[in-house]
């Protein structure tokens, strides 16, 4: 024989709600007294307060072995990659000669990112160095000693300076410059004391055919020992990379032509193929014209 259960009426469970939130009888809330409330929240604090506590010990104990202006471990740039500007999503510098809001973009990137190397910012804020030598600055005991950088002009860039140029760093006139960039890394002796430049060619022979000629600045791409080491972002305040131009001058047009640029140096690895940017940099060079 089957039992049913007796149903409940809406009224019943309010009331039974009520009493579980509050039984005025045995002066429980939730089911809880006063007092085993207060233990549990006493407990809860405690925990918790003892978690934080910990928590902010563990970091500050950290924190004091880590320096605010090198990093203590920075295996992932043991070489230095290379880059260039203006700085495009896919690495694609497209210009239409005929189309100026195709290149204006550019134009304007540079403009913006030159403007520190211009030779009175420089002359202002920078050293003029000895060329063909490390510019090592020890802290001889002061703590986070700061670093003066040595003079890279904007006039150094010759034709791709963009100063009184009507060509717009020749992006007007089909005739367009890159820029190339080393990465910073902290303490690195680019070049272990011997001369570096940069190189480019095109990457296949189709490449190389299509590239045709072009000019760089410094000449030979030559970057100087006298930008190392870089001591970091707060330290080095008004460091400014150097930089090599790269002038293309008779771009096949309407074809895709694939560059590759490389630093020529004694301790840089130009040849690992896990990483495409380890001391070169590859993009693609396209001058469309209608």
């Amino acid at each position: 024989m089957v039992i049913q259960k007796e149903k409940k009426s809406c009224g019943q469970v309010v009331e039974e709600w009520k009493e579980f939130v509050w039984n005025p009888r045995t002066h429980q809330f939730m089911g809880r007294t006063g007092t085993s409330w207060a233990f549990i929240l006493l407990f809860y604090l405690v925990f918790y307060g003892f978690l934080t506590a910990m928590f902010t010990l563990t970091m500050w104990v950290m924190l004091q072995t880590v320096s605010d202006h090198t990093p203590k471990y920075q295996d992932r740039l043991a070489t230095p990659g290379l880059m260039i500007r203006p700085k495009t999503e896919n690495l694609d510098v497209i210009v239409n000669i005929s189309d100026t809001e195709s290149w204006d973009q550019h134009v304007q990137k540079l403009n913006k990112f030159l403007e520190p190397y211009n030779d009175s910012i420089q002359a202002q804020k920078n050293d003029v160095c000895r060329p063909g030598r490390y510019y090592e600055q020890p802290d001889n005991g002061v703590l986070n000693y700061p670093k003066r950088a040595c003079q890279f002009n904007r006039t150094q860039l010759g034709n791709c300076s963009g100063i009184g140029d009507p060509t717009f760093y020749g992006y007007s006139t089909g005739q367009p410059c890159v820029f190339i960039k080393m990465n910073r890394v902290i303490n690195f002796y680019a070049g272990a004391n011997q001369s570096m430049n940069v190189t480019c060619a095109g990457k296949r022979d189709e490449d190389a055919e299509n590239l045709g000629h072009f000019v760089m600045f410094p000449a030979n791409g030559n970057i100087d020992l006298m930008y190392f080491p870089y001591y970091g972002k707060k330290f080095h305040v008004n460091y400014t990379q150097p930089l090599v131009a790269v002038k293309f001058l008779n771009v096949t047009p309407n074809v895709e032509v694939n560059v590759e640029c490389r630093i020529n140096a004694a301790n840089i690895a130009t040849d690992d193929e896990r990483d495409k940017f380890a001391g070169r940099v590859a993009f693609k060079l396209r001058i469309n014209k209608t």
